[in-house]
């Protein structure tokens, strides 16, 4: 008996330890591990904020919608029929077809789910058609669907912009363009809801739940004018396909600023189908060309600022000149010597003269300065993803074809936003600024600063004259637009090819200019990659109906003369 007495004293000493333990001792992990079994966490996603183009369009806008769920336990009739479960289900999903599309096998699985309480049947509809879904199951005397609070982002111009604009996806998650950019302001803060949960461990459709709300993202406004950009991307979309170029490019800008009005690269993204991840890219930006012939602007006006040319000064000019190993000649054919003027040689677009310049009478030390003081081979600060730096060889990279060659573009590869920038610096007086998007964010304005001054007012002006008779006179005639006074500069660029040397009838056309030329509102590059033509016939072409474009949209005046 005693023994007994001694045995029980010790079982109630141990459940009563135990007791202790659970109660007193171990009370806050144990109440914690069932909490979490009761409830579900769920993120709740924050509205983006929304993007607006310079005149308050709206452009990208984070709308309310419905994710639809259910709670296949309680997927019932509410009327008096005796057998209310049989057929429910059946009649929830052909109302969910009905307004949504889909398929039914689809909508039957969620709604016939065993073993859980909680099931998504619709993500991110639009807040009418949650309505509809209500209003006819109401008719129909069924319930067990709720509606959940969510987000989705809408376009308001489509396609419009897109590759700047960018794209979220349904997840929420920024994959590109100006959203991926400037994700960080967007997308705001998540909050997330507290769900109570059924004995599966999943959330009861419906049920008691805490909400912590989310924070929503920032507004910004961007430098694009949306009505200029969908006639930049219908021009560009029709010059590529007349030229037969691989693709093409188009970047407006006010050089005063560096805003982009509008900014594009052939293939255009259609994000209902990607089937080019590539038309993602804007190639002003992303991309590495041989410049050809726009870069004789930059070689001139190092020489200008030197004091070593002036647009007057006139060289005998050979017929052809040796740069390295290879002997380079004009475009015209010319076979024979002649007197050139600086403005008549960058008129013609003289490689001859232009390697001779380099060569002869600048040199290698100063034309490596001068490359770089103007910030070719060097990343611009454009806010866009994936901007390139190119590859431009440094002076002590050279070799003996390195300053001959690069003198009329060639022997070097950079995003051609490098030369947006360069001829933005000769319109602006010789000043640059970065090119840029972003105007403002939640209704401050964002500053951007001038870079370093790059050449002198007088050699800016001397310049701008130059290049002036180039659209007068020279290769970027068809390029005028009548009344309007243009400086500006075409180029042919050949690109290299892969087992060495150049592709034959291969060239990156382009022009570069800005008006009106003595106080320049709005500069314009127009790019044609791949093409068999020369920058005369092709890319002046789109030049010029890209500016009448800009001047009429932007509402810049004709000259008070024209040259």
């Amino acid at each position: 008996m005693r023994h007994i007495v001694i045995v029980g004293v010790l079982l109630l000493s141990i459940v009563a330890l135990r007791l202790v333990w659970i109660q007193v001792v171990n009370h806050d992990w144990l109440s914690e591990r069932a909490e979490a079994r009761r409830t579900n966490v769920v993120s709740i996603s924050a509205k983006r904020g929304t993007i607006f183009d310079r005149n308050g369009n709206v452009l990208a806008i984070s709308v309310d919608c419905k994710d639809v769920v259910c709670d296949p336990t309680t997927i019932t009739y509410t009327d008096s029929r005796d057998d209310k479960k049989t057929g429910a289900a059946d009649a929830v999903a052909d109302i969910l077809v009905e307004v949504l599309g889909g398929d039914k096998n689809t909508y039957l699985e969620a709604l016939n789910r065993q073993n859980t309480r909680y099931a998504y049947l619709a993500r991110r509809i639009d807040v009418s058609q949650a309505d509809q879904i209500q209003d006819k199951l109401d008719e129909a005397n069924l319930t067990g669907i709720y509606y959940e609070s969510d987000t989705k982002r809408v376009y308001r111009y489509g396609t419009t912009g897109s590759q700047i604009i960018g794209y979220v996806n349904s997840e929420g998650v920024a994959l590109s363009g100006l959203e991926y950019y400037y994700d960080s302001i967007l997308k705001g803060t998540d909050g997330q809801r507290v769900y109570e949960s059924s004995a599966s461990g999943g959330p009861i459709a419906g049920g008691v739940s805490e909400t912590t709300e989310a924070r929503n993202g920032t507004d910004i406004v961007i430098s694009i004018d949306i009505d200029l950009q969908y006639e930049c991307e219908e021009i560009i979309s029709e010059g590529t396909e007349t030229y037969s170029a691989d693709s093409g490019s188009v970047m407006v800008t006010n050089p005063k600023t560096g805003e982009i009005y509008a900014a594009c690269s052939t293939p255009l993204p259609d994000f209902d189908n990607i089937t080019d991840v590539a038309s993602l890219n804007l190639k002003l930006v992303t991309d590495s060309y041989e410049p050809g012939s726009v870069f004789k602007v930059i070689t001139t006006s190092i020489g200008i600022e030197d004091g070593l040319l002036s647009k007057d000064t006139t060289i005998n000019i050979p017929a052809k000149i040796l740069v390295g190993n290879d002997w380079v000649t004009d475009d015209d054919g010319r076979n024979y010597a002649m007197d050139m003027s600086v403005e008549y040689a960058l008129a013609q677009s003289s490689n001859v003269a232009m390697a001779y310049y380099a060569q002869n009478i600048i040199g290698a030390e100063k034309f490596a300065a001068g490359v770089e003081k103007y910030g070719i081979g060097q990343k611009t600060g454009i806010d866009f993803p994936g901007e390139s730096q190119g590859i431009v060889r440094k002076l002590s990279e050279y070799t003996g074809a390195s300053v001959g060659s690069m003198a009329f573009g060639q022997s070097l590869a950079v995003p051609l936003v490098q030369i947006v920038r360069a001829y933005g610096a000769i319109a602006n007086d010789g000043i640059p600024n970065t090119p840029h998007f972003l105007l403002s964010k939640d209704g401050e304005q964002v500053q951007w600063e001038s870079g370093e001054r790059i050449v002198s007012k007088a050699t800016a002006d001397e310049e701008t004259d130059m290049m002036r008779s180039v659209m007068t006179e020279g290769s970027g005639v068809k390029g005028q637009v009548e009344g309007y006074d243009i400086a500006g500069k075409t180029g042919t660029g050949e690109q290299a090819d892969e087992n060495g040397g150049y592709k034959k009838g291969s060239y990156v056309a382009s022009l570069c200019g800005f008006a009106n030329a003595d106080d320049p509102e709005v500069l314009v590059y127009v790019g044609l990659n791949g093409i068999p033509y020369l920058a005369a016939v092709s890319a002046a072409n789109v030049f010029h109906d890209v500016m009448e474009q800009s001047i009429t949209i932007l509402s810049i005046p004709p000259a008070s003369y024209s040259n």
